[in-house]
């Protein structure tokens, strides 16, 4: 199977286009994981991950690692990536490593090889990439995604305050940057449209653009976008909603710190109990926007 389809048919069957996102520091952990764990701040990481995937894996469909969080930590760190993902996918989790790789040759061979290809050692459904160095640099991404039916979300605009600097520049006949990237992508996943009609060669776009992501929707119609921005970023789930075709799909909606630090805002150590509520509220936000448009 694709595993585009499985996304789409794990959020339809959990009613909830949601992703965890583990994007987790040390200090995101409430004190008492911590001084389980004095001077092993990766272990106490790996507790932490371990808890909320558990508790959330009756209502959340997909994980998203953020790798520059665990390779802050050293080998340590790393070790505890790759126990985060196993055990998401154990899970039965939709794993996303945001990892951002771009690069060209033999380099972008590597980082797509580590872990989207056949022999992989660490095995992930989808991986963030940076498509801006172009055809050549995307290949070995989109020729692996071909052999094992795994994907890829290119970035495409970006969350942070300042992508409009390069992305929104405009190009000929007044289309921006980043709407041409749009197009590239499209074009690169015309060959890899899974059952439910979306490819496995997605899009990264920020939920803190509404109507940039609205136009892309439009330009894009077989392109499943990841959308970060969500909660403390500032976007609300009324703003993301142009995200989603007319059918309510098309869309997953990454949440990392509105869910790992909800214990912070609730003024619990229950981190499990926190996650759970914010995680409910979260989808029911999300089932009302859509259900609005």
């Amino acid at each position: 199977m694709m595993q585009i389809d499985r996304l789409i048919r794990a959020i339809e069957e959990k009613g909830n286009p949601t992703a965890l996102g583990l994007d987790t520091r040390l200090e995101y952990l409430p004190p008492s994981c911590v001084r389980e764990h004095p001077g092993q701040p990766a272990s106490a990481v790996r507790d932490f991950n371990f808890a909320l995937l558990d508790a959330l894996k009756d209502i959340v469909p997909s994980v998203k690692v953020q790798a520059a969080y665990y390779e802050l930590m050293g080998l340590a760190g790393l070790a505890c990536m790759t126990d985060t993902l196993t055990e998401a996918r154990r899970l039965g989790y939709v794993v996303i490593l945001d990892a951002k790789r771009g690069d060209i040759g033999a380099t972008a061979s590597a980082y797509s090889g580590a872990y989207l290809a056949p022999d992989a050692r660490t095995s992930v459904d989808f991986m963030t990439v940076n498509p801006y160095l172009g055809s050549d640099g995307m290949r070995p991404f989109i020729d692996d995604c071909r052999k094992t039916g795994r994907g890829i979300f290119a970035l495409v605009k970006t969350s942070n305050p300042s992508s409009g600097e390069f992305q929104d520049l405009m190009t000929e006949g007044g289309v921006p940057l980043f709407a041409r990237v749009g197009d590239k992508v499209s074009e690169w996943g015309e060959a890899l449209i899974g059952e439910e009609g979306y490819s496995s060669v997605g899009a990264v776009v920020g939920a803190t653009y509404p109507e940039q992501g609205a136009m892309l929707r439009g330009r894009m119609p077989h392109t499943f976008f990841l959308v970060p921005g969500y909660g403390a970023q500032g976007a609300s789930a009324g703003e993301l909603a142009g995200c989603f075709g007319r059918d309510g799909r098309g869309a997953l909606i990454n949440a990392s710190r509105s869910l790992i630090c909800a214990h912070k805002k609730a003024g619990t150590d229950d981190f499990v109990s926190a996650a759970r509520e914010e995680a409910l509220r979260m989808r029911e936000d999300i089932r009302r926007a859509l259900h609005r448009n």
